[in-house]
């Protein structure tokens, strides 16, 4: 009988040996496994197909035991800057333990603003000097908040008190920032921290940030390859390719990066629009390197890496935290202004039943977050001749069947006050894109670029299409681009700023 134990030895030993010599840079621990085409592309010439790309996958293994080194990788930025920030603007209470309260209400709102309502991400470029403008003007900001209400509760004496505890905490956090600085420098030159970078483009920009990030470990990102439609890169000689474009987010999901970083090569600008928000690559932080990189930008805070300006973008946050925030807000706002408009919702509704005889309450569906449909609640300003008839009707602006009470109701947007009711039921939020009814989503998600995406939020009873003057019969691309547009930037001050100027809108019955 033939012994198999060495015949298996020998495999196992050209199993390793293969995976080692396939090993990329940066890629210690993975395999390297081909991307199969998709059974679904039509048939193309072999001279015009594109090669099987190698993308990077993470070795499954069984016997990862947890380092010190794991544990502290895990650890952010955020956790290490915000607490220190938070003790340092504590500090002066020790010396000054009567103006508890004050200092307190300084820490809380100049932690808030040093974040700016999001979550704190460490500069690529490490300089307490470049943020020192910033920190300044933040700090002086929240302290000057606080001191205008002790002054108009409290005497002279206690403003000149608090002010001297105030200037205190300010020159701590400074000289605590540098020494936080030079703690995230310290992880990035040891690895500690490394974020796994995936590139859009393989030209010459590409190229060269992934030389700089390769020689520089400050910066705190590791390569692991690149993605690119072009068949001649010149980044093929310096790291790995991971695929074309449509491979990007497979390639994150199997590197496991957690940054993509967008620089220049052959590639559609359009399509990258959709691909950057995919399932994983919209957990990553999305860093671009403007065009024309070698013009100064007057606006935000400037990065870079090496000489190469670098944009961090703003991922749409209407997620985690800040979903429970809107939620909340929507929910607190909905159920005052119900109680609030209850004797006109009645009025409007007894108005409204004179006119037109019983049937109040108009009920149609609207298509809504993640293209659920939902019933979207009304006060009937006409009758409509069939439900088909209301399904697939653009504008009645102009039906005869439209009376005076309706016409009012409509003009004035009165007629949509019930709304208030679907978002307490969570069919809605206040602000956010306009729901429509699934006939035309169809329709014009077909014919509009863009127009699906406005279904990534819930859909809303005012939004930013509308205060601009967007409201029936206008323009559906334009609303398409308004609405992604508010998706992209949302924070709580824009729904405050559309719904202010929502009232506007009412209040001279700028409606349809």
């Amino acid at each position: 009988m033939t012994n198999v134990r060495p015949v298996r030895q020998r495999r196992r030993f050209l199993r390793r040996y293969t995976e080692q010599s396939n090993a990329l840079p940066h890629s210690e621990g993975m395999t390297v496994t081909p991307v199969a085409p998709p059974t679904s592309a039509p048939a193309v010439p072999d001279q015009q197909r594109h090669p099987v790309e190698p993308v990077v996958v993470p070795s499954r293994r069984t016997d990862v035991r947890r380092t010190p080194r794991s544990v502290f990788a895990r650890v952010r930025a955020w956790m290490v800057v915000l607490p220190v920030d938070a003790l340092l603007l504590l500090a002066p209470i020790l010396a000054n333990p009567a103006q508890a309260r004050a200092i307190a209400a300084t820490a809380l709102v100049g932690v808030g603003m040093l974040t700016g309502g999001g979550r704190y991400r460490a500069r690529l470029h490490l300089s307490v000097l470049d943020e020192l403008p910033t920190l300044l003007g933040r700090l002086l900001s929240a302290a000057a908040v606080v001191a205008v209400f002790i002054a108009v509760q409290y005497a002279q004496d206690d403003v000149t008190a608090f002010l001297r505890s105030a200037a205190l905490g300010i020159v701590l956090v400074i000289a605590g920032r540098f020494v936080t600085t030079a703690v995230i420098a310290w992880s990035r030159r040891r690895r500690i921290t490394a974020h796994r970078t995936v590139l859009v483009g393989g030209g010459a920009v590409a190229t060269e940030l992934a030389q700089i990030l390769e020689r520089h470990k400050r910066y705190g990102l590791t390569v692991v390859g690149y993605v690119d439609d072009g068949t001649d890169c010149l980044a093929a000689g310096t790291m790995p390719r991971l695929g074309r474009l449509v491979d990007l987010d497979r390639a994150v999901a199997r590197t496991r990066a957690d940054v993509v970083l967008i620089a220049d090569g052959d590639f559609s600008e359009r399509r990258l629009l959709d691909l950057v928000r995919g399932p994983s690559c919209s957990p990553c932080d999305l860093l671009v390197v403007p065009r024309m990189h070698h013009f100064h930008t007057q606006t935000g805070i400037a990065d870079h890496i090496g000489s190469i300006p670098v944009m961090r973008i703003r991922t749409p946050n209407l997620r985690g935290p800040a979903r429970v925030v809107k939620r909340a807000f929507d929910v607190v706002v909905a159920a005052t202004l119900l109680l609030i408009t209850a004797p006109l919702t009645a009025a409007c509704a007894l108005a409204s039943r004179l006119e037109g005889g019983p049937g109040i309450i108009f009920r149609q569906q609207r298509v809504g977050q993640d293209g659920k449909v939902f019933d979207c609640l009304k006060i009937r300003s006409m009758r409509p001749a069939t439900s088909a008839d209301s399904a697939t009707t653009w504008s009645i602006a102009s039906d005869k069947r439209v009376g005076p009470v309706g016409r009012l109701l409509r003009r004035t947007s009165l007629d949509e006050l019930p709304q208030l009711w679907n978002i307490l039921r969570g069919d809605m939020t206040l602000v956010g894109p306009r729901p429509e009814r699934p006939h035309f989503v169809d329709k014009f998600s077909a014919e509009f670029d863009r127009y699906a995406h406005r279904h990534r939020v819930r859909a809303g009873l005012t939004g930013l299409a509308q205060v601009s003057g967007l409201r029936g019969d206008t323009s559906i691309a334009d609303r398409a681009r308004y609405d992604n547009y508010y998706i992209e930037h949302w924070s709580l001050w824009l729904d405050i700023k559309i719904m202010l100027r929502t009232f506007s809108e009412v209040l001279f019955a700028r409606g349809r």
